[in-house]
């Protein structure tokens, strides 16, 4: 099976956070670039993927692709902001994936976590959060997973264990 995984910068993050890392990332400061990207995704991965996004960005994903599952990584430790509550966790949207109803051990639609920390890349996931997703797709050996934004190759690196094992 050949899925994908991707995790853009948040809408409206792009230029601030990534100009100097790559001369497009103005791009995903419009909420339509998001949108093209889901599209993009389910005709080149009708077999399954799965979308890092901002919790704000389900307002108008959602209505726009509303069988999406929303899966949940709760932050353990996350940046402490000025504000009144917290962010903590980040959605990541799932569609298809290999289906086992059988499948030992489950897998939940939640994992919690502490985040990725002196990776050099903002938004870097933890390899927990890598096995996670392919676990979510239920990926097997000699599947293909296409990691779109591949920051620190963190995504190879969990394919990779799984490989070892």
């Amino acid at each position: 099976m050949k899925f994908a995984y991707a995790d853009p910068p948040y809408y409206k993050h792009g230029k601030r956070l990534y100009k100097d890392l790559h001369p497009d990332a103005a791009v995903w400061d419009s909420q339509q670039s998001h949108l093209d990207l889901i599209a993009k995704l389910y005709i080149d991965y009708p077999d399954g993927f799965a979308l890092s996004c901002n919790p704000a960005d389900l307002a108008w994903i959602l209505p726009v692709y509303p069988d999406l599952r929303v899966c949940v990584w709760t932050k353990t430790f996350h940046q402490i902001l000025a504000i009144t509550v917290q962010y903590a966790w980040e959605p990541v949207l799932l569609h298809g994936g290999r289906k086992d109803y059988k499948r030992k051990p489950m897998v939940r639609d939640w994992l919690s976590c502490a985040r990725s920390m002196r990776k050099g890349l903002v938004g870097a996931k933890p390899l927990a959060f890598n096995s996670w997703v392919l676990d979510l797709l239920n990926y097997k050996y000699g599947d293909v997973v296409d990691d779109l934004f591949p920051g620190t190759n963190g995504m190879a690196e969990a394919v990779a264990l799984r490989h070892a094992l």
